[in-house]
């Protein structure tokens, strides 16, 4: 990548991890994270608070890091990129000051940028430029959503979304049952691999009869999550071992089927060839392989990111904001909010 390509740098605090991302044009220099999960795990789950306290103590060191890993200054950048939305408020908050601290002392420009547009750009830094348009389907634990991409800087329409639990959520709430740590979705994809994939029949939300005339790209696994909870405690109930593997592997067999089948669906009926999917659970080994099977079957071309880049990172920001810099795209006011419940069609603030 040329010198002459724009310089970004991307910070993204919208849950627990404090991303520091720097991309030339395309190509990606580094991707420094500082993750509280850990503070969090006591708990169960992400206390905002905390997260916010963690990205305080976490944004200039790790500023500092991906500056010196990348080998470039802040008087170099080009123009600096944040998450504006959606995520924790308290969160938001915190990435969306320091970037415009960053912007106004150094007199770069400011771009205040979706959090799921993010995870749709990211993947330009590693199979290169977006087809036009994509569909993508971002799944994560706030986030199970279908969009239509015709241009992921300015034009980007949603299909379908969650009404529930999202993906991630469900894998976190069943590993609780199941005894696993906290975040659950690495652990019931470890533990699933030991485990029969048909052993349980669990219910597939919203894939038949009306549901799919009502909710034909919309998603629903909060009554997974509770058919999951009951044959637990049924088995527990009797005094029968509960076969841990089999129970993760039928869970997420359960997920991923109804995840793939409604994605490959939505390439069909919009005539889209290319499928990408983000988001934290896109790192899911069955998932990553389910949709490889069912799009070669259906003559669709699957985009994923590497795992690492699939969790919230800032790479993914500053390539949004690369992408925003290079298509000429105006920068955010400084005035920019933190909007926790921006909507997925608002590419930008």
């Amino acid at each position: 990548m040329s010198a002459d390509q724009p310089l970004v740098l991307g910070l993204e605090t919208s849950c627990d991890e404090t991303g520091v991302g720097i991309v030339r044009g395309e190509e990606l220099l580094v991707d420094a994270i500082a993750s509280s999960v850990d503070e969090h795990a006591r708990f169960g789950g992400v206390v905002p608070e905390v997260a916010s306290r963690a990205h305080l103590e976490a944004m200039i060191p790790t500023i500092e890091r991906a500056t010196r890993q990348a080998g470039v200054r802040l008087d170099d950048l080009d123009a600096i990129a944040v998450t504006s939305g959606p995520g924790l408020a308290g969160t938001l908050m915190v990435g969306v000051a320091a970037a415009k601290s960053l912007a106004v002392a150094l007199g770069k420009p400011l771009y205040g940028v979706n959090h799921l547009a993010s995870h749709v750009a990211v993947d330009i830094v590693e199979h290169g430029p977006l087809p036009e348009p994509t569909l993508a389907m971002l799944v994560s634990g706030g986030h199970s959503s279908l969009l239509l991409v015709p241009d992921v800087t300015h034009d980007v329409r949603s299909l379908g979304s969650t009404i529930d639990d999202a993906a991630g959520e469900a894998f976190d709430k069943v590993a609780r049952v199941l005894g696993l740590p906290f975040p659950g979705g690495p652990h019931i994809d470890r533990v699933a691999r030991e485990g029969d994939r048909v052993a349980i029949d669990f219910p597939r939300g919203l894939t038949a009869g009306r549901d799919m005339d009502r909710h034909r790209f919309d998603f629903s696994f909060s009554g997974l999550k509770t058919a999951v909870s009951r044959w637990v405690q049924a088995r527990e109930a009797s005094g029968e071992p509960v076969p841990v593997a089999d129970v993760a592997a039928s869970f997420q067999e359960a997920v991923t089927d109804v995840l793939t089948r409604k994605a490959v669906l939505a390439c069909r009926e919009h005539g889209v060839e290319h499928l990408q999917i983000g988001g934290g659970v896109a790192a899911n080994s069955r998932l990553r392989a389910m949709a490889q099977e069912r799009c070669d079957a259906a003559g669709i071309t699957l985009r994923v990111p590497r795992p690492g880049l699939c969790t919230d990172n800032g790479a993914m920001v500053a390539a949004l904001g690369a992408q925003m810099v290079l298509k000429g795209r105006a920068p955010s006011d400084l005035s920019l909010p933190a909007d926790s419940s921006m909507p997925v069609t608002l590419v930008q603030s």
